[in-house]
C-alpha cells in the first residue's frame, strides 16, 4: 500500500523565519531532494545572499537553483560526486571564485545500504557506505574549513543519524557504523577548530520522510510512524529548521553538539 508524506508526517509544519542567515554565502551538499533541498530553500528564506547546491542530478539541481532565485537568493549548482576528493575541492573553489567567501555549510549527502544481515554484506558495499558517509565528510571538511579560515570563520553542520547513536533496526550495520564514525569526526573537528572561529555541529535525523526512508525496505511505514512518541515521522523542513538554527549566530555557544531531530525516538 502506497503512503504519502501527509500520511506519515502529518500536515506541513509552519515556517517562522527571523533572517538567521542574512547575507551569508551558504553551501549544501546532496541538495537535489529531501533534507538537502529543504535546507537550501530554508537558507533562502532566512536571508542567505547565495546558496551553492551540489549533487549528481543536474536537472534537479538546476530546479533547486531556480527556486532559490525566485526567492531572491543567488544560486549556483555544481555537479559533485561526494566520494571524490577532487570534487570536494572543486566545489569550494567554485564557491570562492563566484562569491568570494564561504560562511555556512550543510554536509548532507549520504548513502544507506540495502537492509541485510551483516554476514550478507560485501566489501564493495562497505566501501560505498563508508566512502559516502565518512570519507566524503573528511574531504569536505578539509576544504571547507580552509576556506572559512581565510575569511574569518564560519559554521558547519554535518548530517549524521540517530542510527549512529542507537541502531533502530537490524540489517543496517554498515550505515549505523558509518554514522557513528561521522558523529565522532564531527566532534573531533569541532574541538580542533572552535578556537579558530569555525563552529561545527551535527543534526541526527530519525524517521524523516525522504526518498531514502521510503526506499529503506520497511514493510509498514504507518506502523513505524505510529510507534514514535509524536506518533508521526518528520518533514524534511523540520530538519532544515534545526540546521539553519545551528548555522546561525543564535547558536553561537553550541559546539560539537549532535542535535537529534528524531521526534523523540532516542528518548523512548
Amino acid at each position: 500500500m502506497s503512503v504519502s508524506l501527509t500520511d506519515l508526517a502529518g500536515p506541513a509544519p509552519a515556517t517562522i523565519t527571523s533572517h538567521r542567515l542574512e547575507g551569508k554565502i551558504c553551501l549544501v551538499t546532496g541538495a537535489t531532494s529531501g533534507i538537502g533541498r529543504a535546507t537550501a530553500l530554508r537558507m533562502a528564506q532566512e536571508g542567505a545572499a547565495a546558496v551553492v547546491v551540489t549533487g549528481r542530478r543536474e536537472v534537479l539541481g538546476e530546479a533547486v537553483v531556480a527556486e532559490l532565485r525566485a526567492a531572491g537568493t543567488a544560486g549556483l549548482f555544481v555537479s559533485m560526486d561526494v566520494t571524490k576528493e577532487a570534487d570536494a575541492r572543486r566545489v569550494v573553489e567554485k564557491t570562492m571564485e563566484r562569491f568570494g567567501r564561504l560562511n555556512a555549510v550543510f554536509n548532507n549527502a549520504g548513502y544507506q545500504e540495502k537492509r541485510a544481515p551483516l554476514m550478507e554484506q560485501s566489501d564493495e558495499i562497505f566501501s560505498t557506505v563508508f566512502d559516502t558517509n565518512v570519507r566524503s565528510l573528511f574531504n569536505a571538511l578539509r576544504f571547507q574549513i580552509a576556506a572559512m579560515l581565510e575569511s574569518g570563520g564560519g559554521t558547519i553542520v554535518n548530517n549524521t543519524s540517530v542510527s549512529g547513536v542507537r541502531n533502530p533496526n537490524p540489517g543496517l550495520s554498515l550505515y549505523s557504523a558509518s554514522k557513528a564514525a561521522a558523529i565522532a569526526l564531527t566532534k573531533a573537528a569541532a574541538m580542533e577548530y572552535a578556537p579558530k572561529g569555525v563552529r561545527i555541529n551535527s543534526v541526527a535525523p530519525g524517521r524523516v520522510v525522504t526518498d531514502m526512508m521510503l526506499g529503506s525496505g520497511i514493510a509498514d511505514m504507518r506502523q513505524v510512524a505510529a510507534g514514535l512518541p509524536l506518533r508521526r515521522m518528520g518533514h524534511p523542513e523540520e530538519v532544515a529548521a534545526a540546521v539553519t538554527w545551528l548555522l546561525s549566530d543564535e547558536a553561537a555557544y553550541v559546539v560539537g553538539h549532535i542535535l537529534c531531530t528524531d521526534g523523540g525516538f532516542l528518548a523512548s
